[in-house]
């Protein structure tokens, strides 16, 4: 049902393409014989907007991976900055859940863990919608934000970093075998503001692979039996997207995705102070539009990235 979906979306979004594109066309041939210039402004509108439909399409049919179509974990953990980093992964939780929202995704949370003081350690979410994993994929890595702080009361510049790793939900088609001598289970209280994201009940649970040294937990649920369902979810998500990443780098000869939360690892710079830019460093791709990049529009950098991995044979998937 979901790969019906999946071509029933892609096959109406082509016609209606060339239904736009013809209504376009005529209105400029009838524009162009009877004179009106607003007519034909009129008609050189709908086909730019046709034309900037069209590569979204021609971008989203590269999303032909074997996990694309999946929902995804998104994991975010603040790095090196103390107060100022885990204000910063807050921020990311914010953009990305934003993000998500404009592409009609759902987005669950499983696990939170607040800082000392201001912001996260660390959050754990589940977006579901199609080709969420195959959207989200390249944006692994370390994010740097540089701003004025508003921690420090002499208004000093600061620079903090936290990472984003992404790994698709494993369907019941994928089998990931997983030796339970290999797990270790802890069970814990949940911690946080409680709420919406967590609860104060002993019903935490962590989950440690110990031959990869994979962890996951997940404190969202209300019961320890269903927070151990979720975990085991995830880590065969994760195992199942560790061996992605093997043959990836196999096939790109490129380094592990996973590096220190700090200087010289980051994928992308986000500027404040003193100027304004967000800039991708793997595309070059940049915008001065800070602000709208941090309430969740993100598709160009996720665009130029998905472009650039498969233009370069790196993505295991079209191999």
């Amino acid at each position: 049902m979901r790969e019906r979906t999946q071509i029933e979306s892609a096959i109406a979004s082509t016609r209606k393409l060339e239904r736009d594109l013809d209504d376009a066309v005529a209105l400029s041939e009838l524009a162009d014989e009877e004179g009106d210039a607003d007519a034909l402004e009129e008609a050189r509108r709908m086909i730019a907007g046709v034309l900037g439909r069209a590569k979204q399409v021609e971008l989203e049919s590269l999303l032909s991976g074997e996990a694309d179509p999946n929902d995804c974990y998104l994991e975010i953990h603040a790095g090196q900055g103390g107060t100022e980093a885990q204000d910063w992964a807050e921020m990311m939780a914010r953009m990305y859940t934003r993000w998500a929202e404009r592409k009609g995704y759902k987005v669950e949370y499983l696990e939170e863990s607040a800082g000392e003081g201001a912001g996260i350690k660390s959050v754990t979410f589940r977006i579901s919608g199609l080709n969420a994993y195959g959207w989200l994929k390249t944006e692994s890595g370390v994010h740097r934000l540089v701003r004025i702080s508003p921690f420090d009361s002499n208004a000093r510049r600061h620079t903090s970093f936290s990472s984003v790793w992404v790994y698709p939900v494993v369907d019941d088609t994928i089998e990931i075998e997983i030796n339970d001598k290999d797990c270790r289970i802890d069970t814990y209280r949940s911690s946080g503001a409680g709420g919406q994201h967590v609860n104060k009940t002993d019903s935490a649970v962590r989950i440690t692979h110990m031959p990869t040294n994979i962890v996951v937990q997940c404190q969202n649920e209300r019961s320890q039996h269903q927070n151990r369902a979720k975990c085991w979810d995830m880590l065969r998500a994760r195992l199942y997207e560790l061996e992605l990443e093997k043959q990836e780098a196999k096939l790109a000869k490129q380094e592990a995705a996973k590096t220190e939360i700090g200087w010289g690892h980051q994928i992308r710079s986000y500027v404040l102070q003193p100027y304004q830019m967000v800039k991708d460093l793997r595309t070059d791709v940049e915008t001065s539009d800070t602000q709208g990049v941090l309430d969740g529009d993100l598709d160009m950098f996720m665009a130029a990235s998905l472009a650039a991995r498969i233009k370069t044979g790196g993505d295991v998937l079209n191999a």
